[in-house]
């Protein structure tokens, strides 16, 4: 009987004899063809299409914001951007105080001119019944005392006249119509005048406007002139700001006194108007009473 040793051997021999065993099939043989087995073949199953990872999405980081102030009554009070009186007045510089100034004498003058050009300051109706009256009865001394009561220019034109005829029996008419258009002439010239403050107010306060431009781009700018690392945009703010302000604020009473000045030109020469009719029917008084 052979031992297993033995047995081994012999096969060892003859695999390396023989070149070793024979490959080894595919384990999965390719089907027959159709023609040979007779049935249709199969289509081959679609490869699957590959599906997208999902991307990874930063993370959303929210922004904490601050509470919005509330009202006394808890709403959202709601800031709106702007500039309030206060600010405006502290960006204008000093300049504003004297186109403040010129307001308020503005202001003033239109209220005294409300009160001066009206028929009853320059040619009372009552004061031309009485003068009238006066005249014809001769009597100068009560005609000088109700102008000397009630002054006015009707008064100073009259009392004018007075002056000159005071004296004169036979006063020349002529020259009694030049005193009369004389003083006239000087009272219409003061009224006018009066109105012409308006018109100076108009063109002085555009001009103090147009100062603190200059002086507000002159501290804009020259900031950025002396040193240009050093220039801050607080800086360059505050003199813009006051070069746009103070003529804001120039043009804003400029063109109210000018048009008050149109206003009241125009009913200063209704008032002169009025006066040169009073004084002729106070000439036309005074030289009927003198002639023969």
């Amino acid at each position: 009987m052979l031992k297993p040793r033995f047995l081994l051997a012999a096969a060892a021999v003859l695999i390396l004899t023989t070149g070793g065993p024979a490959p080894l099939r595919a384990q999965t043989a390719a089907p027959p063809a159709a023609a040979e087995t007779g049935t249709p073949a199969l289509a081959a199953p679609p490869a699957p299409l590959p599906v997208p990872l999902p991307r990874a999405e930063a993370p959303v980081i929210e922004r904490a914001e601050a509470p919005a102030p509330r009202g006394p009554a808890g709403e959202t009070a709601t800031r709106t951007f702007g500039m309030s009186w206060r600010e405006a007045w502290h960006y204008g510089g000093t300049i504003m105080w004297f186109i403040l100034a010129l307001s308020i004498i503005g202001g003033a003058l239109s209220i005294y001119l409300f009160i001066i050009l009206r028929p009853a300051q320059i040619a009372p109706r009552a004061l031309r019944s009485e003068l009238r009256d006066r005249l014809r009865d001769n009597d100068l001394n009560a005609a000088r005392r109700a102008c000397e009561s009630r002054a006015c220019p009707l008064s100073a034109v009259t009392l004018a006249a007075l002056d000159y005829i005071r004296g004169i029996p036979e006063p020349d008419v002529p020259l009694l119509r030049d005193v009369v258009e004389s003083e006239g002439s000087r009272q219409a010239e003061d009224l006018q005048s009066q109105t012409q403050f308006l018109l100076d107010l108009s063109v002085i306060t555009p001009m103090l406007g147009l100062l603190g431009t200059v002086l507000g781009m002159l501290k804009a700018f020259g900031s950025i002139a002396q040193d240009y690392t050093a220039a801050k945009p607080v800086i360059l703010a505050q003199g813009v700001s006051q070069a746009i302000i103070t003529t804001i604020f120039g043009l804003a009473i400029a063109i109210p006194c000018m048009l008050l000045y149109a206003y009241f030109r125009r009913r200063a020469v209704r008032m002169i108007a009025l006066l040169e009719t009073a004084a002729a029917d106070v000439l036309a008084t005074l030289a009927g009473r003198r002639s023969p």
